[in-house]
C-alpha cells in the first residue's frame, strides 16, 4: 500500500489521550462558567436574582458550547446553511461569555489591587504625618532665630526646643510604626501586568484591559478547540465501527474512487470482482500470495480503504477460487 494512503487512515485516539482532551475541555467549561456566575451574581444583591442570573449564566455557556459541537456536526454532514445558523448562534453567546469573563477576571485583578493600594496607602498616611512634624520643627527653628534676634533666648528659645525634642521623638515613633508594617506583597498578576505596561509604554489600567481581553478570548477559543476534538473523534469512531458509511475526513481523489468502483461493483454479490491489472484485487492477490499482508478482512479493510461489503465480496470470490480457506476458528489462510 502506498504511504499517502497509509497517512490518510488513521485509528481512534488511546483512552490516555481522550482522558486528557476531556479534562482540558471540563476545565475550560469549569473555568469559564465561574467567571461568568461572578459578572451575573454582581448584578443584584437580591438572593432570588443572583440564583437566576447565575442560572442564565450556567444556560448561557452550555448552549453555547453545544451550539459549537452542533456547528461542526452540520458541517460535518454538508448542511452548510444549518452550520451557518449555529455558528452565528455560537458567536452570539460567545461575545456573551466573552464578557462575563473580562469582569470575573478584571474583578479578580481589581482586588489583589485593591489590597495593595490599601497597604500602600497606610504608609502614605504615616509619611504626611512625619513630613508634617518635620515642616512644624522647620517653622520652630525659624521662630528661635527670630527670638535670638530679638535677645529672648532664656524664655522663647528654650520653649521652642523643648517642643521640638518632642516633636522628633513623636516623628520617631512613627518612623518605627510605619517600618513595621508587613511588606506590600506584589501577587504574579499585578507584576505581569506592571511589565507589560513598562514594555508597552502603557498605563497600568490600559495593560490591565488588555490583558484581561486577552485571556478571556483564549479562555473561549481554548475551550472551543477541545470540543471541537471531541465531536470530531466521536463521528470518526462511529465511522471506524461502521466502515460501510461515509468517513468524516475525505481521502485523496484516487483513493476515493477506487473505494466508489469497489463499492459499485460489490453492490451485486454474484458478480465477479473485475481482476484487471488497474484493479486493487489484482494487488491484494499478489500481497496475500508474497504473505506481504495478513490473511484476514480487517488487514485488507484497513490496509486498501475498502468496505466491509468489498472485502466480504472479495473474500467469497477468493474462496470460489480455491486461494482462501476459513479455519475451524472461522480465520481465513492463504492455501494458493
Amino acid at each position: 500500500m502506498s504511504a499517502p494512503t497509509k497517512m490518510a487512515l488513521r485509528f481512534p485516539k488511546g483512552r490516555f489521550a481522550m482522558l486528557s482532551v476531556y479534562s482540558f475541555t471540563g476545565a475550560a467549561i469549569v473555568a469559564s462558567t465561574i467567571f461568568s456566575l461572578l459578572l451575573f451574581l454582581s448584578l443584584d444583591d437580591n438572593p432570588l436574582m443572583q440564583w437566576l442570573f447565575g442560572a442564565l449564566a450556567v444556560i448561557f455557556e452550555a448552549g453555547k458550547f453545544y451550539a459549537w459541537y452542533e456547528f461542526g456536526e452540520r458541517r460535518a454532514h454538508g448542511n452548510y446553511v444549518g452550520a451557518l445558523s449555529a455558528l452565528a448562534f455560537y458567536l452570539i453567546l460567545a461575545l456573551i461569555s466573552i464578557g462575563g469573563s473580562i469582569g470575573g477576571i478584571n474583578s479578580a485583578t481589581n482586588a489583589a489591587q485593591s489590597e495593595q493600594r490599601q497597604a500602600q496607602a497606610q504608609i502614605d498616611a504615616y509619611n504626611r504625618q512625619i513630613n508634617a512634624i518635620e515642616q512644624q520643627i522647620t517653622l520652630n527653628n525659624q521662630a528661635a532665630e527670630r527670638y535670638i534676634e530679638l535677645d529672648r533666648i532664656a524664655t522663647g528659645v528654650a520653649r521652642l526646643q523643648k517642643e521640638n525634642n518632642q516633636l522628633r521623638k513623636e516623628q520617631q515613633q512613627l518612623a518605627l510604626e510605619r517600618d513595621s508594617l508587613p511588606a506590600v506583597a506584589q501577587g504574579s498578576i499585578l507584576g505581569l501586568i506592571s511589565n507589560l505596561a513598562n514594555t508597552l509604554g502603557v498605563s497600568a489600567d490600559q495593560a490591565q484591559s488588555w490583558l484581561v481581553i486577552f485571556l478571556s478570548v483564549l479562555l473561549d477559543v481554548f475551550a472551543a478547540f477541545f470540543v471541537g476534538v471531541i465531536g470530531e473523534e466521536q463521528r470518526f469512531r462511529h465511522w471506524y465501527r461502521h466502515p460501510h458509511a461515509t468517513p468524516p475526513t475525505p481521502l485523496n481523489t484516487k483513493e476515493s474512487s477506487r473505494v466508489n468502483e469497489i463499492d459499485t461493483e460489490s453492490t451485486t454479490p454474484s458478480e465477479v470482482p473485475n481482476e484487471d491489472l488497474d484493479s486493487p484485487y489484482a494487488d491484494i492477490k499478489a500481497a496475500l500470495a508474497a504473505k506481504t499482508l495478513r490473511c484476514s478482512k480487517k488487514a485488507v479493510m484497513a490496509e486498501y480503504a475498502l468496505s466491509q461489503e468489498a472485502v466480504d465480496t472479495l473474500f467469497t470470490h477468493l474462496q470460489q477460487q480455491g486461494l482462501v480457506a476459513k479455519k475451524p476458528n472461522h480465520h481465513y489462510h492463504w492455501v494458493g
